[in-house]
């Protein structure tokens, strides 16, 4: 297996599924997937606001916290799922309805 660098400047920048953000990809398989399509992916974005996130049914999310304060997540069935500096990661089935904070 090869290592490579991936410079955030140059990674594809596309819109969020929902219209409220933007995302850096910096991986994605196959090669020429969309977003409706992917085995899998690694991208990077900054949240700015509180909202919904994107559906991605049949996917499972892993959120990483790399800088700030961090985010509160709300699921159905009033399950929340804070990502802060004490739990860095979280996961979460992506055709759930997730609202962030």
């Amino acid at each position: 297996m090869s290592i490579r660098i991936i410079d955030s400047n140059i990674a594809r920048q596309l819109p969020w599924k929902n219209g409220k953000g933007v995302t850096l990809e910096l991986a994605i398989a196959p090669t020429d997937a969309g977003l409706d399509d992917f085995d899998w992916r690694i991208s990077s974005a900054r949240v700015e606001s509180a909202g919904p996130f994107s559906h991605y049914p049949g996917i499972d999310r892993s959120l990483g916290l790399l800088s700030g304060a961090g985010l509160r997540l709300n699921l159905p069935e009033q399950i929340s799922l804070e990502l802060d500096s004490h739990t860095p990661v979280v996961a979460f089935p992506g055709e759930l309805d997730v609202q962030a904070e």
